[in-house]
């Protein structure tokens, strides 16, 4: 079976809501790091055969087809196309995983999968705000009610549905929280990020700036300060502080065949060795990571303990832990580097954010396999296997 290959990831640094990177229009935030890719690669962009772009909130600034729009505003010709693609928070890495399946049928041999999301300029849930106040309805259809009578679809909810049916209390999603700021800390301290950086200019009061260090992290996290949040709900277990942090930001992954290998003269840094998409229950709906995993090792031909490191997205603290308990796997090997809780959740860019993080991490480790993993609403998940090379 042909194979596809990585042969380069990178992402902006995380920006809080209304923070370093709120200056930057989303189309060009993503143009910087399609030019970025391009650039570190020494590719000529007029053999890219697509661009697909992951981004969940498509509203305002990111309307009119923000995959496109990236392109318009980066420096790739106006020959290469582009196609912008939802699966919530999966987004982007769906967008390597269609960029991996076009490579490996052998219809395309130069695809970049990326993702955007400005967080602070197209607010999460804005757009159905937006339509629900012109009385034009919501997203749950009448058939939708008929089969899901009275059921709320919600995130939160599935995070605090998550934590009673694994037996989470507070205090536990506060520790791995804790831990989460600690791993993202000592790892910018140590130099762990800057590989897979791509620096953006931001007017800041003291002048112009380079933003290359995620603003999220909280460098001086206590347990004490991180269990003062208040709840999100009455009598739940899930705060702001023990859930993936509001972020704007920008990533991309340049997957490529063996042909495009020779013949442009690149070099991989990984394969893709599995992708595995599943859907699950839409109600507590943040618990298919979990059973995902399961496939996709076993198409693997995997075990758990084959796999040197993982990436858990940490929409909240109790998906990781779920995840953790369900697969055995070793809590050392999770979001080494810290997760989303420390380093935000830029939606529709995390998937391909969490791949530039992960490659760079395997190196660092000395890791061979590598597994990532995305919880979605609707009660979907995605499992993107790698092998480093």
């Amino acid at each position: 079976m042909p194979t596809a290959y990585i042969v380069e990831a990178v992402r902006t640094a995380g920006g809080k809501r209304g923070g370093r990177l709120a200056g930057w229009h989303p189309a060009d935030m993503a143009g910087q790091v399609l030019n970025a890719v391009a650039d570190r690669t020494g590719i000529d962009p007029r053999a890219i055969d697509d661009v697909i772009m992951g981004c969940v909130s498509q509203g305002g600034q990111q309307t009119g087809q923000i995959g496109r729009s990236a392109v318009l505003a980066s420096r790739f010709p106006e020959s290469v196309p582009a196609v912008t693609i939802d699966r919530q928070c999966g987004s982007s890495q769906q967008a390597m995983q269609f960029a991996a399946q076009a490579v490996m049928s052998g219809t395309q041999d130069v695809v970049i999968a990326a993702g955007v999301e400005s967080m602070t300029r197209v607010p999460m849930g804005s757009t159905a705000m937006l339509y629900a106040q012109a009385g034009l309805g919501g997203p749950k259809s009448p058939g939708q009610e008929a089969r899901y009578p009275g059921i709320e679809f919600s995130q939160f909810m599935g995070a605090e549905m998550i934590a009673r049916k694994h037996g989470f209390s507070k205090e536990q999603l506060d520790r791995y929280a804790l831990e989460s700021h600690r791993r993202a800390a000592a790892a910018t301290q140590a130099g762990a990020f800057e590989n897979e950086i791509v620096a953006l200019t931001v007017e800041t009061p003291e002048g112009e700036q380079s933003h290359r260090v995620d603003e999220g992290i909280r460098h001086d996290a206590t347990l004490e300060g991180i269990a003062s949040v208040k709840l999100l709900s009455e009598g739940g277990v899930i705060t702001a502080a023990n859930a993936s942090q509001i972020c704007d930001g920008a990533s991309a992954v340049m997957i490529v065949s063996e042909q495009a290998l020779k013949d442009h003269g690149l070099t991989p840094i990984a394969r893709i060795h599995n992708i595995t998409v599943t859907g699950g229950d839409p109600v507590i709906m943040l618990e298919e990571p979990l059973f995902a995993t399961d496939k996709a090792l076993k198409r693997a031909g995997l075990s758990i303990n084959d796999i040197d490191l993982y990436e858990v997205n940490e929409a909240f603290a109790p998906v990781p832990l779920a995840w953790l308990k369900h697969t055995g796997a070793d809590p050392e090997k999770i979001n080494v580097h810290g997760g989303a809780i420390a380093l935000g959740h830029p939606l529709g860019a995390s998937g391909t954010k969490l791949m530039a993080t992960l490659v760079n991490a395997l190196k660092r480790h000395g890791g061979k396999y590598g597994l990532q993993t995305m919880c979605e609403g609707g009660g979907l998940a995605n499992v993107t296997i790698i092998e480093r090379l």
